[in-house]
């Protein structure tokens, strides 16, 4: 990953600060080759490594049972073109969002995944020109939809108006028929509004009149919300936090980055002068070079295995779903694809664990204080789930 001052950077999973009983059988030591990633070891069992599971990937190549095709008809790119253009695609985002480039490239790897981003936190912190920057960063259509209290499903969808010339009923598109929809404090509008956006964001269709009609690919909705304001919000219900792929937090900058910003932003609004980098098709490349990533049946099992201890945790009211197992999947698709590899590793789904689960997995409400609590359970389970070897003996 090159951020935009040249230097190459490697995403950090915070330390887990509290520890479940059930997990001291196993210890998380650092991992040596990626720093401030967990290497999960259990008794009797080796530590897996991405080299083990990049030779599975070569056998199944071999035997011709991965089929690297694209449903969307665009070109597959190689693991190293579809790294150099999303280096662009998050190199050309830092320059308006500084100091935070792993929730950048969290925020384009969930574009490339085909899923939709949720951004919570305060105030301030950038959330809103995350969003503009990538789309403007891309050649592809986008609308921004700022959510009140008011706003009606059609002035999300579209409505159907009478048009005297023809005497016929038409539909007028709505700003959700563009490739990245932006919604901004989607937390302030009422549930009927917020429901136009399920069909939406999990079929990628809008339905009006009994009259289908399909969403543009590539399609992708960013949503943005702040979690310490309630007086005139409405939380998101669960099931439509559960279409979210990622939700990211961006965090105060830090001294440097605060400076740059200062420096950047003082005298004029750089989103007004940033160049796309990257086109359409190469968006659609970036797709299917995910959808074509392998990802072994043993990290499958894995996934299973994390679910089920999700379910089982003492503390967790609400585990993960079968579609949260399936995003996890995606997201380390994804995640791989970008930083040149056609197979997922261990370490991409545990990185991405929390983005991933941590607006899906519910405490219990005694246990329930602070969100961050959510992310130590998670990393609480993911201790007590063994890691599998790589190796043909999964597929």
């Amino acid at each position: 990953m090159t951020a935009a001052d040249g230097h190459r950077r490697e995403p950090s999973v915070p330390e887990v600060t509290r520890h479940h009983p059930a997990a001291m059988m196993f210890t998380m030591p650092a991992s040596p080759d990626r720093p401030g990633q967990f290497a999960a070891t259990a008794p009797d069992r080796a530590t897996s490594s991405a080299s083990e599971f990049a030779e599975d990937r070569a056998g199944v190549l071999a035997d011709t049972r991965a089929a690297p095709a694209s449903g969307n008809g665009a070109s597959l790119m190689t693991p190293a073109t579809a790294e150099v253009a999303f280096d662009r695609i998050t190199s050309n985002i830092a320059k308006i969002v500084q100091g935070k480039m792993e929730a950048i490239e969290l925020a384009v790897a969930c574009l490339v995944a085909e899923g939709h981003l949720l951004i919570e936190d305060v105030p301030g912190v950038g959330k809103t020109s995350l969003g503009k920057a990538l789309a403007a960063s891309v050649s592809c259509s986008h609308r921004r939809v700022q959510f009140t209290s008011d706003l009606l499903p059609s002035d999300v969808t579209g409505t159907t108006i009478f048009n005297r010339t023809t005497s016929t009923f038409e539909f007028r598109h709505g700003p959700i028929f563009a490739n990245i929809v932006l919604g901004d404090e989607i937390n302030r509008t009422p549930p009927k509004t917020q429901s136009a956006l399920l069909e939406a964001m999990e079929e990628q269709q809008v339905t009006m009149d009994t009259v289908t009609y399909p969403l543009p690919e590539p399609f992708m909705v960013i949503a943005t919300q702040n979690p310490l304001e309630h007086e005139g919000t409405y939380p998101l219900p669960t099931s439509e936090l559960d279409r979210f792929l990622l939700r990211v937090r961006l965090g105060y900058p830090g001294r440097n980055s605060e400076i740059e910003m200062l420096e950047t932003h003082g005298t004029a609004e750089p989103l007004d002068s940033l160049l796309s980098v990257a086109s359409k098709e190469e968006v659609l490349g970036l797709i299917a070079a995910a959808r074509a990533t392998y990802c072994s049946p043993l990290l499958q099992g894995y996934i299973v295995d994390v679910a089920a201890a999700s379910r089982s945790h003492p503390s967790v009211s609400l585990g993960m779903s079968p579609r949260a197992a399936l995003a996890l999947q995606r997201a380390g698709r994804a995640w791989a694809a970008v930083h040149g590899r056609d197979f997922v590793s261990p370490d991409d789904l545990k990185f991405l664990a929390v983005p991933v689960l941590g607006h899906r997995i519910a405490l219990h409400r005694g246990t329930r204080v602070h969100a961050r609590e959510v992310d130590d359970v998670i990393n609480e389970v993911l201790e007590r789930v063994p890691v599998p070897r790589g190796g043909r003996g999964g597929g």
